[in-house]
């Protein structure tokens, strides 16, 4: 008898899907085959913190109409323009921080669990002549406030490492990870980003091993930010982690680029993912 392929929880972000009402973007992606939704907030309005409680229950109910679970946010900063976490101007990084906890609680109203990828690279970047570590710093203090309400309203914020082609600012998965191990709050997590790694060092599945406690979302995709399959990259040591450590969380597409087939990249993206899952790495 064949054992049965182990599973693992997809979801994919909603901007693949732009054009298309949220309604519409939602019944594609549970008929491609997805159990979850990653959204980019700024896909829903240009302002999407003060979005009205009436249109927040109504995109929730959306979702529950089409049997799909709210996995979180990415792009937390794309909009309003002008937003900064980490600039020398103290005003600027309050009124910063201020909206991501607006977005946090729209978080919270969207679903429960939700998780909140922190990438923002332009609003987290060097900028008014600091240095990487200062930025850092400024970083961390931000996070030191912000991770307790996460806690509280009961999501999490996740600190993504980004390459360095994107920002100065965490760089690497280590250094991820030494800043939720620094600050010690379960309102506080990271990721693993198969796109975003590309400049480590190490194989990925040793950085995955690493970092599995602290790791609580997963972006696939290949190099070049296309859909899985369409390139080089071996996805299996990364999934093989996953399934041998009991990861509970989603594995989350996020497709860099615009398609005229959102719904076929959608599920050729699961099916060859799941093909990875059915393959066994060659051993020895």
């Amino acid at each position: 008898m064949r054992r049965p392929v182990p599973r693992l929880r997809h979801s994919i972000c909603n901007d693949l899907f732009q054009g298309r009402s949220f309604a519409d973007a939602a019944k594609a992606i549970r008929g491609a085959g997805y159990t979850g939704i990653e959204i980019a907030p700024f896909t829903l309005s240009d302002d999407p913190a003060a979005l009205a409680p009436a249109r927040r229950r109504e995109l929730r109910a959306i979702l529950e109409s089409e049997g799909l679970e709210f996995a979180g946010f990415h792009w937390l900063l794309a909009t309003p323009k002008g937003l900064h976490v980490s600039a020398p101007d103290r005003a600027l990084r309050g009124a910063s921080w201020d909206y991501l906890r607006r977005i946090i609680e729209l978080c919270a109203d969207l679903g429960p669990h939700g998780v909140l990828v922190f990438g923002s690279p332009k609003q987290r970047s060097t900028t008014g002549g600091l240095t990487p570590a200062e930025a850092t710093r400024h970083l961390v203090e931000g996070f030191v406030e912000i991770a307790p309400y996460a806690r509280e309203r009961g999501t999490c914020v996740l600190l993504e490492a980004l390459s360095p082609d994107q920002t100065d600012v965490v760089t690497t998965l280590d250094e991820a990870a030494a800043i939720v191990r620094q600050i010690d709050n379960p309102g506080l997590r990271t990721l693993f980003d198969t796109h975003n790694a590309v400049g480590e060092v190490e194989p990925h599945d040793v950085l995955l091993e690493r970092h599995f406690d602290l790791i609580r979302h997963i972006h696939v995709n290949e190099a070049d930010g296309r859909q899985p399959g369409s390139g080089k990259y071996d996805f299996r040591p990364v999934l093989d982690v996953l399934l041998r450590r009991g990861y509970s969380g989603w594995v989350s597409l996020e497709y860099f680029g615009a398609s005229d087939d959102p719904a076929g990249v959608a599920a050729g993206s699961i099916k060859y993912l799941e093909k990875c899952v059915a393959t066994p790495i060659p051993r020895g």
